[in-house]
């Protein structure tokens, strides 16, 4: 029996996709507990530099074997570079933040990517969104305000009001990464993607480092650096893998996922757990996030 064909005419395979979100899932918080257990001790730029310099050495590693220069070959560079540029600024702010906000919490705030990445898809990419997927997105947004409560004082889990700032940052930063590894999804590979996705990063990151460098002490705070970009590269790469593999609408979901992880690793590593409203902002977001995804995947089977 055939498989059925998937965007960008690739053969879907759900059970693999799901495969893959799940295996990212895991990984996520890992590897933000990682570079939450360094930047306690380290500049956070040395943290950032670990993470994409790792990631491009990594994939590069793994892919050239196979691909050889071709890996580097895009149809687009300056949408590559750009891309690539935008989700510097989002992991910079992204792993700064978690000096002051619990592993948790972070997730639950990014879980607002995906809401922005509908939102954004009307202006940016001429995508219709109709009014339910609106009303969701919303919906979301509230949740969202639930978790930051803007104005109150949230010692409770561990927060400061830059901190959540700068992850709202984040999560915007890693919308419009979103959008344009979208736009360039039909004409360069998986593969060529996740390694320009640390390109800007390791090269801007590799020609500071010399000045900000903290020697590591022990073998474990060498191994967390290694660990921060391995991981922050094939966590990459499987969610890239889950996309190519089955439609967002049936693997999205499963990134929620990452929320009860990372409040397990949260609550073993740091002794964090979250207050009662970041799990009612969470689900309310999780819960807006999977609507949404359910009706894109209802708008693509009308529009075949």
């Amino acid at each position: 029996m055939n498989q059925p064909v998937a965007a960008g005419g690739l053969k879907s395979n759900i059970s693999r996709g799901i495969l893959f979100m799940c295996l990212a899932v895991l990984l996520m918080p890992v590897m933000n507990a990682c570079a939450k257990a360094l930047a306690a001790e380290f500049p956070v730029l040395q943290v950032v530099w670990a993470r994409f310099t790792g990631h491009l050495i990594c994939m590069t590693l793994v892919f050239w074997p196979v691909r050889g220069w071709r890996l580097f070959k895009s149809a687009n560079y300056t949408l590559q570079l750009t891309r690539s540029a935008i989700m510097f600024a989002s992991n910079t702010a992204f792993i700064t933040a978690l000096s002051t906000v619990a592993l948790a919490t972070a997730s639950a705030i990014m879980f607002t990517a995906p809401l922005m990445v509908t939102a954004l898809s009307a202006p940016l990419l001429g995508e219709k969104v109709g009014i339910r997927r609106w009303s969701a997105i919303v919906v979301g947004f509230i949740g969202a305000l639930i978790i930051i409560r803007p104005g109150i004082d949230t010692p409770s889990f561990n927060a400061t009001g830059l901190g959540l700032a700068l992850l709202c940052f984040s999560a915007a930063c890693f919308a419009v990464y979103q959008i344009l590894t979208r736009k360039l999804s039909d004409r360069d590979t998986a593969e060529t993607n996740i390694v320009y996705t640390g390109l800007i990063a390791a090269l801007v990151m590799s020609s500071l480092i010399p000045s900000i460098f903290v020697m590591p002490e022990t073998t474990w705070h060498w191994v967390l650096f290694g660990a921060v970009g391995v991981l922050g590269g094939f966590m990459q790469y499987f969610v890239a893998k889950a996309l190519e593999q089955a439609p967002a609408s049936v693997v999205s979901p499963y990134l929620y996922g990452e929320l009860i992880v990372a409040a397990v690793v949260g609550f073993a590593v740091f002794s964090e757990f979250p207050d009662q409203w970041t799990w009612v902002g969470a689900t309310i977001i999780a819960a807006s996030g999977i609507f949404v995804a359910y009706r894109e995947g209802i708008v693509r089977q009308q529009a075949k």
